[in-house]
């Protein structure tokens, strides 16, 4: 009995532990954010006077920075930007990432291993190493720069690799072939077979893309940045730049500009937050 009792203080000693260093890994990882959050509150000298002041401690606090954010970014216009690029690409990632996935599982031979070998290989090339061959031949050569499409076919492009990978684990661990076999028993073809049988059987691992590529694309600055110049087709991230001034920056509103541009995929991710964690791990799993 008594080396139970120590054998069950010890766990709930060691579980103890385990809480507070999540609760302190938690804290270090949301003050970031939770300082955004209170200096958006702020009018700018109390930023530069004490940034890490809490909001009861100063005065003059107002939302006087979101409407002057939501006015200077022309968020509306910016905000449909970033929906029209963001919904496009995703969707498009997201059905030929799972076609091209789904045949390389089914058609398992040597070219399908070659080609999906290189797509795996190609995600340890950093974006930083080809962004000036990319600009200098789509702008310099083909003249293409500058327009959504570009952006939205660019997004894809990069996206593909680690959405063929998530997808070709899903459906070789969690898609029974049993069901494609009865289908096309029954009179379907591979077309119709995909579309009506392997497709609903994804939604894990659809949701979890979708809202890894969503906040992805919604979030990039730096390859919009080098394909978009025309201030009318400016996504959210680079109208928050308008903010910035050559000598100084006006950082309330720059907060509230940030604090604007997350809360749209925030209520994405609650929505979908149950099928994130499940189709993560039956997607990584082989």
């Amino acid at each position: 009995m008594k080396s139970t009792a120590i054998g069950g203080t010890g766990k709930k000693v060691k579980n103890g532990i385990s809480v507070a260093i999540l609760v302190v890994i938690f804290a270090a990882y949301m003050f970031p954010f939770l300082m955004v959050v209170i200096n958006s509150l702020k009018q700018k000298r109390d930023i530069i006077k004490s940034p890490f002041s809490w909001l009861f401690t100063i005065k003059g606090l107002s939302f006087d920075n979101f409407v002057k954010a939501f006015t200077q970014m022309d968020f509306l216009n910016a905000f449909k930007n970033s929906l029209i690029v963001t919904a496009s690409a995703t969707i498009l990632v997201t059905l030929l990432a799972a076609m091209f996935a789904y045949y390389i599982v089914r058609h398992n031979n040597a070219i399908s291993k070659i080609i999906f070998a290189l797509m795996i290989a190609s995600m340890i090339i950093p974006f930083q190493a080809i962004m000036i061959p990319l600009v200098s031949i789509y702008g310099g050569n083909l003249n293409i720069l500058n327009h959504r499409i570009t952006l939205i076919f660019m997004h894809t492009g990069f996206s593909m690799a680690m959405s063929v990978f998530m997808f070709h684990g899903f459906i070789k661990g969690s898609v029974p072939i049993a069901l494609e076999e009865a289908a096309y028993i029954d009179g379907c073809t591979h077309t119709r077979t995909f579309f009506k049988i392997v497709l609903p059987l994804l939604k894990p691992i659809i949701s979890t893309m979708v809202i890894l590529n969503a906040l992805a694309f919604w979030n990039d600055f730096l390859l919009p940045s080098l394909v978009l110049t025309d201030k009318k087709l400016l996504t959210l991230p680079l109208s928050t730049y308008s903010f910035y001034g050559t000598y100084s920056a006006d950082y309330g509103t720059i907060m509230a500009g940030l604090l604007l541009c997350v809360i749209p995929i925030l209520i994405l991710y609650v929505i979908l937050q149950k099928q994130i964690i499940s189709g993560v791990v039956a997607g990584a799993v082989k």
